[in-house]
């Protein structure tokens, strides 16, 4: 288990860290979160001012207006080490990987030995990891390993471990208590009703206060991320337009291709059978916001969004198959010896020699629970080279681009300490040393400029937008010192 962590967070550091060395990484969002944790460090409020420009909001702009993220804190003392978006990726990496123990030690509970290998490596090579591990550096980081521990503790019967999990989600990003509700949700259904019910109005309190007053109070605004304007204007205005048309608001997670192929994705590395279990209420909250919004990206297999999810759904499926077993053998008038309850621990290991004792192993149990597994590791292979992690075995990935070199001796004839519009592949390289801001079609006025004329780059709409752009600044009196493969570099 130890070895499948290790190897799984090299190969995220390797996959991250080669992005970033070959200018394939983005400004938005791994300068963001750069800027956020090293002000962190040095003891400084959160200022995010490549976003708070970005936004017209000044350079005194806090990340915490933007997704109340305070979990970045604790990312601080690493960069007490390097300060650099490398330590970002590698943090991150560690994190992802993290997760593998407490997965593996609920599967082991629930299935044996083998099949908690096998899910572990599953849950490693998984499609939502690794979309997240290749795209810069996300809150998301922190969320499956906090699942895990909310799952398998709370499993052990461990009730203190899990809440200070579950709590722990509250400061990763604002919606989150949908997840905390989620989890509450999941307890109503298995029993625990009164923590259910305590989980549920903590999680859904804690998303009305940070988006309708924490977000305020940092300087945000609480529109900036509603994505339901189809619905209504604001959350009481969307629960008028569901009960208007609830059978329009039950068919939109259906609505569009992308959202039909993400939801199969994300049920079909466990066979589907976290659809058997309560567990994956804990995720339902959290898709369905997804599903249920106009942003596109949200609902695609291709960004960090799946991830937040991933660890609960391996947990379901391993929970569906145990239950499924428990009803194929009170079906067939067998007690089924050896498996225990995925909701708190309620079948213990006393309980289970018991049954031993009286009906004795059912072999088939064992089979099944080792075919599945099988299986499940076999499915997760087959979608590595669908995503990201497949890039890790094709000599071109480490080759980098071409234009690789021209833009690392851009970023060199930029000095340190200054403030520079840097095109959004650049500005990773400079960050560590400069303050960068997104080179765009809106100017800033920094002194400094590092454009790619031969290359579309957000958030510009057309290469011709970038190089008029460029003419515009030298005509403002920028003087350009360096130009080679498109990128150009000026100074005011």
């Amino acid at each position: 288990m130890g070895a499948i962590a290790l190897l799984a967070a090299v190969a995220y550091a390797v996959l991250g860290l080669v992005k970033l060395a070959s200018f394939r990484a983005s400004t938005f969002d791994l300068v963001i979160i750069d800027q956020t944790v090293r002000n962190y460090a040095a003891f400084r409020p959160p200022y995010a001012p490549v976003l708070g420009m970005f936004h017209g909001r000044g350079m005194d702009y806090l990340q915490l207006a933007d997704h109340f993220s305070p979990a970045y804190a604790l990312l601080a003392p690493f960069y007490w080490i390097h300060d650099g978006p490398e330590t970002l990726i590698v943090v991150q990496a560690v994190l992802f990987a993290a997760a593998i123990p407490f997965l593996w030690r609920f599967t082991r509970r629930v299935l044996g030995v083998a099949p908690a290998y096998l899910v572990s490596v599953a849950y490693a090579l998984s499609w939502p990891v690794s979309q997240a591990v290749v795209f810069d550096a996300h809150e998301v980081m922190f969320v499956p390993l906090l699942t895990a521990i909310v799952i398998e503790r709370y499993h052990a019967g461990r009730m203190a471990p899990a809440l200070l999990a579950m709590i722990g989600l509250l400061l990763v990003k604002e919606d989150m208590g949908l997840m905390v509700a989620g989890f509450g949700l999941c307890l109503f259904v298995m029993g625990e009703r009164w923590r259910g019910a305590m989980c549920a109005v903590l999680g859904i309190g804690a998303v009305l206060l940070t988006r309708g007053l924490v977000t305020a109070v940092f300087g945000g605004d609480a529109k900036d991320f509603w994505a339901y304007g189809h619905l209504g204007s604001d959350i009481p205005g969307a629960a008028l337009g569901i009960m208007r048309d609830p059978l329009a608001a039950l068919l939109l997670p259906f609505s569009e291709e992308a959202k039909v192929d993400t939801l199969f994705l994300l049920a079909w590395p466990t066979l589907m059978l976290c659809l058997l279990s309560p567990l994956s209420l804990a995720a339902l909250p959290h898709v369905l916001e997804r599903m249920l919004s106009d942003r596109v990206q949200w609902w695609q297999a291709d960004f960090q969004y799946n991830a937040f999810t991933v660890v609960i759904l391996f947990c379901a499926g391993v929970d569906g198959l145990a239950r499924l077993l428990r009803w194929y053998s009170e079906d067939d008038g067998k007690s089924p010896a050896g498996e225990s309850e995925a909701d708190g621990g309620k079948s213990s290991a006393g309980e289970s020699q018991a049954d031993e004792g009286r009906s004795g192993p059912d072999p088939r149990h064992a089979q099944i629970k080792l075919a599945w597994s099988v299986a499940v590791c076999a499915v997760a292979l087959t979608l590595v080279p669908k995503f990201a992690l497949d890039q890790l075995y094709h000599p071109a990935f480490y080759k980098g681009d071409p234009k690789a070199a021209a833009a690392a001796e851009a970023v060199s004839k930029v000095p340190s300490g200054v403030t520079v519009e840097a095109v959004n592949s650049v500005g990773p390289a400079l960050t560590s040393r400069a303050t960068v801001l997104l080179w765009s079609p809106t100017p800033r006025g920094a002194p400094w400029v590092v454009a790619d004329t031969f290359r579309w780059e957000y958030p510009f709409g057309s290469l011709g937008d970038q190089l008029a752009k460029v003419n515009e600044l030298q005509g403002q009196g920028y003087v350009k010192v360096f130009e080679r493969d498109g990128y150009v570099v000026l100074r005011r």
